[in-house]
């Protein structure tokens, strides 16, 4: 099925047997850690089980690739950890519900106008060193305070609470994923879309 038409959308259940999307377990020089499949994210449980989730969209799979090349010839031994990948659109609401009433929604899709992780064309993810350790970005995963915001790195530098060390290693990663074609947000030094995000929601599908 072509994903060239507006407002379709796809079962979770339907992604095995279709052609535009790939599993991440066909991605050769990744680690794969999906914290909403396990209790290591903001809402302390498993969001994903009974189902799958560790897919993405085609094209945001061969950016990947792209991702693993340029990383295994700039720092040899480092490898891209996947934190998260396609997030169902029952899952982006489950997480938005959760998040009601905190003022802390901003970091998520209003899931009425979808998430581009719904889409399989988002990734949320890190970087392990040679001795498979992630490398310190200065917070984890879903740190929803302003120290995980790209858009305030600098002057959390100059004020000491982010190290040059700190700072070294998220531009690797955004170098990494930037030469690749995915585009960081200001919010979430972890967080990139494959390409225009408006593109996205107007040509793909959006996973149920």
């Amino acid at each position: 099925m072509s994903t060239a038409a507006t407002g379709l959308t796809i079962a979770s259940e339907d992604i095995a047997g279709d052609a535009d999307f790939r599993h991440l377990s066909g991605i050769a020089g990744i680690g794969v850690d999906l914290r909403y499949a396990g209790p290591e994210n903001f809402t302390g449980r498993d969001l994903y089980s009974p189902f799958d989730c560790a897919w993405l969209h085609r094209e945001a799979a061969a950016a990947l690739e792209r991702v693993v090349a340029w990383l295994a010839r700039v720092r040899p031994g480092h490898t891209v950890l996947v934190l998260d990948a396609l997030r169902p659109q029952r899952v982006q609401q489950q997480l938005w519900d959760a998040l009601a009433g905190t003022g802390l929604q901003l970091y998520l899709a209003d899931p009425a106008r979808g998430s581009i992780h719904s889409y399989g064309m988002a990734l949320d993810l890190t970087i392990l060193d040679a001795a498979g350790r992630e490398l310190d970005m200065g917070t984890g995963f879903d740190d929803m305070t302003p120290l995980s915001h790209p858009a305030l790195e600098e002057g959390f530098l100059r004020s000491g609470a982010l190290s040059a060390d700190q700072l070294a290693n998220r531009r690797l990663l955004r170098d990494a994923m930037d030469q690749a074609g995915f585009v960081g947000i200001d919010t979430e030094w972890w967080h990139f879309d494959c390409g225009d995000r408006n593109r996205v929601r107007q040509t793909f599908r959006r996973v149920l």
